[in-house]
């Protein structure tokens, strides 16, 4: 180990009492003299990050204290080590031995909580990569309502966290590997269950909501400081439906419970605390790595996770059947399938991405209808078009000009019209003559 392990490490050592309590009885790892020599080393840390599993979606380290746990935990890795029938599509072996970077496929189950039993769905798929010489850790999260074609089996189409159900494991990363055409070359799984088992043993862990809300046990406040037991962080993580974001939202606070469980682990103070993780993820997790990959990740991986940077598979919301689906266009499963083989130093794929199958022969294809404004059903396409859906656009109505109709006109009646007679102007009026007539004589 690192002589600079040395430094800062109060309240870090075992005396030797702790030491010949716990001690392994595998000779061969650590011996007595070994641990004697150690001892020398004043408050020494001895830490090892081993790979695991650490929520609903998988990934975790987790820190042990002291040479002497060191057989508990290769007895916990052997009895969670299960193999699964995939042909790999690269040597994994020889990925881990030159120190190259290597990829898991992080699941969480819905089952072994809440009185569930059933077989169950991955709820939670992330692909994580592990990339030593960038000192880098990514994790791209898949939506569970992703359309794709399940392989192996006989439906057209269906949600993606139906994989599980149909072949298991095998079927999840089958799934996967062809959605995106990357190499999953290892994978982890756990159920609700070990999720809240692993945050009890833990103590609790503290996050800070992006938002407020109350779902069964838990109830928090935006911005506010809360440390959250195991059920309570189950259902913190589970809650979408009150969420914006929707499933997005709750891949985000997913996340925020990778985080908090990561940075609990690694501030793990006493054995005691540790075997209670060890016990969780003896009956909580399996997963095909094994104890030396896990012991090669430990030497040679330690400073990779320096940089942890997230990504999301965006789909378009669609109704698909009655059911509502998340709808991955090509381009998009490029662009992921592009930057997770960056992260594996692989060259982009030259592979045709599946193209989502919508309508034909398969039902009815129309985009997922929005609170207010219910979704009118689409054009069925044909069986092998690429379906793109996108949000109803309302398109500006440009008037077109109207041509002026003649109006009938109705006649009026013509009245006849009277002349009026001239004013009768008045006449001189003539002296009377008498019937009689006077004859004046002059004189």
């Amino acid at each position: 180990m690192d002589k600079n392990m040395d430094k800062n490490t109060d309240n870090q050592d075992l005396n030797q009492n702790s030491v010949e309590t716990e001690q392994s009885n595998d000779s061969q790892i650590y011996s007595t003299t070994n641990l004697t020599r150690k001892k020398s080393h004043k408050k020494r840390k001895i830490t090892c990050a081993i790979l695991l599993i650490i929520s609903l979606i998988g990934f975790f380290t987790v820190s042990f204290w002291g040479l002497t746990v060191l057989s508990n935990t290769k007895q916990t890795i052997n009895k969670t080590y299960e193999k699964t029938k995939v042909k790999k599509l690269r040597n994994v072996s020889d990925v881990l031995k030159e120190g190259k970077p290597f990829s898991i496929l992080l699941l969480g189950t819905d089952t072994g909580a809440k009185n569930r039993s059933y077989k169950g769905r991955t709820d939670t798929m992330i692909i994580a990569t592990i990339n030593p010489k960038s000192e880098k850790v990514t994790l791209t999260s898949i939506p569970r309502d992703s359309q794709v074609k399940i392989i192996g089996s006989n439906v057209p189409f269906a949600k993606i966290n139906a994989a599980y159900t149909y072949d298991g494991i095998d079927g999840s990363i089958r799934t996967v590997q062809h959605m995106l055409h990357v190499p999953i070359d290892f994978y982890i799984l756990v159920d609700m269950e070990g999720l809240i088992k692993l945050v009890d043993a833990l103590g609790g862990v503290t996050v800070t909501p992006p938002l407020t809300f109350t779902y069964e046990s838990c109830h928090v406040v935006k911005g506010q400081k809360i440390t959250l037991k195991g059920t309570p962080a189950l259902d913190y993580a589970r809650m979408r439906y009150d969420d914006p974001e929707g499933d997005y939202g709750r891949q985000k606070r997913q996340k925020q419970i990778i985080s908090a469980i990561i940075k609990k682990s690694l501030s793990t103070t006493t054995i005691t605390q540790y075997k209670k993780i060890l016990k969780t993820i003896e009956h909580n997790v399996k997963t095909d790595l094994t104890y030396d990959d896990m012991m090669t990740i430990v030497s040679d991986y330690t400073d990779a996770g320096k940089s942890i940077k997230s990504y999301t598979v965006q789909g378009v919301g669609a109704m698909i059947n009655g059911s509502s689906y998340q709808v991955v266009s090509p381009a998009e499963k490029k662009k992921n399938s592009d930057r997770i083989r960056k992260a594996l130093d692989l060259k982009p794929s030259n592979k045709s991405f599946y193209t989502s199958f919508a309508g034909g022969n398969y039902g009815n294809y129309a985009p997922a209808p929005s609170p207010t404004v219910p979704a009118k059903p689409a054009a069925r396409p044909e069986p092998n078009e690429e379906v793109v859906v996108e949000k109803p656009k309302t398109k500006p109505v440009t008037p077109q000009p109207v041509k002026p109709q003649p109006q009938p006109v109705k006649p009026e009646p013509v009245k006849p019209v009277v002349p009026k007679p001239d004013p009768v102007k008045p006449q001189p009026s003539k002296p009377a003559q008498d019937s009689q007539a006077v004859v004046v004589n002059p004189t």
